[in-house]
């Protein structure tokens, strides 16, 4: 769930779906956030933090890394890790035996699914301010992919363009090298985690209950709609500078030439007519590491040759597979 929630596009609650403990979390966690205690909620909870504390410290740097340089290969292996919770979702939404109205949960479904296609084909682009209040919402917000299956918080930290910033705050080495600026993002993101979680988690725990199907619906249409962000696979069109120490020495290189086309040109970086302006409009601005970080968010599309297209196959194939493997057996 934690390596999950670390992901753009995968929900961690898709994860904690397909091994069958999403109605006890859901309760556990409400059970916490209202006051009402019991030993077996802390040993759940407990377990289960340890494992997110776990994956988010020790393997947000390499969860960055993959999906900057091998975002196809990652999307690839969690959009099969995400439609292999839909199975279960399937099930609970239109139960087997069932010989009642199935309007309400497929009339939710489109809406989920209506919903999450809405964020990703209309929020791309917007940009957050690095402040404490937008960092408290992204906090809010992000707290979804723990609660709902399908809904990412990466990706919605991925959209809003602080991805990488929030979860490289996260990293071990980023923590060993600048705590109190990793400290000033992460306190905000926490606090608006914990206040989402309590609130979702009371509500979901009312509507799972009294409209169990077409809650259900709507959360197979989150889950299903997911994917459409991750779709098609995008792939870096500078991938040399996603390379920290390298970008570092190209800008140090530049500021000190006052030209940025040497240093491009030592390492084989040929840019087009469009970012070659960005690059001099960043070095009249004094803004030349700004502009090589815009540089290295800029992607292409993914077009795999006949090999790669299978590759892409057997991880989606893989990441459902997966999923299936850990979903609860029926009796």
């Amino acid at each position: 769930m934690g390596l999950a929630n670390l992901v753009p596009g995968v929900s961690g609650g898709t994860m904690i779906l397909a091994v069958g403990l999403y109605d006890r979390f859901i309760s556990a966690v409400a059970e916490l956030s209202s006051l009402r205690w019991s030993r077996e909620m802390f040993v759940f909870l407990g377990l289960l933090a340890a494992g997110l504390v776990v994956a988010l410290v020790g393997l947000a740097g390499p969860a960055v890394h993959m999906v900057t340089h091998y975002r196809w290969a990652m999307y690839s292996l969690f959009v099969g890790m995400t439609l292999g919770g839909a199975p279960e979702l399937l099930k609970l939404a239109f139960p087997k035996g069932d010989s009642g109205s199935k309007t309400s949960p497929t009339f939710a479904l489109v809406l989920g699914f209506a919903m999450m296609a809405w964020i990703a084909w209309s929020l791309q682009g917007v940009a957050l301010p690095h402040s404490f209040l937008a960092f408290l919402v992204m906090g809010i917000i992000a707290a979804s992919s723990m609660i709902l299956p399908g809904v990412s918080g990466s990706y919605l930290l991925l959209i809003f363009g602080v991805y990488d910033v929030v979860i490289g705050s996260l990293s071990s080495s980023a923590l060993k090298e600048d705590l109190q600026g990793s400290l000033m993002i992460i306190v905000p993101v926490g606090i608006g985690a914990a206040l989402g979680i309590g609130l979702l988690s009371n509500v979901l725990k009312v509507v799972l209950t009294r409209y169990s199907k077409p809650a259900h619906g709507a959360l197979l249409g989150l889950l299903l709609g997911s994917v459409l962000g991750l779709w098609p696979f995008q792939e870096a069109r500078y991938p040399k500078l996603l390379d920290k120490p390298l970008s570092k020495e190209i800008a140090a290189e530049i500021v000190e030439e006052q030209v940025w086309e040497p240093a491009f040109a030592r390492r084989s970086i040929s840019l087009d007519e469009v970012d070659g302006a960005k690059m001099t409009a960043a070095l009249a601005n004094d803004t030349v590491r700004g502009g090589l970080k815009s540089l290295g968010s800029v992607t292409l599309r993914y077009t795999p040759n006949s090999i790669g297209v299978l590759k892409v196959v057997a991880l989606l194939a893989f990441g459902f597979a997966l999923v299936r493997k850990l979903a609860p057996k029926e009796s």
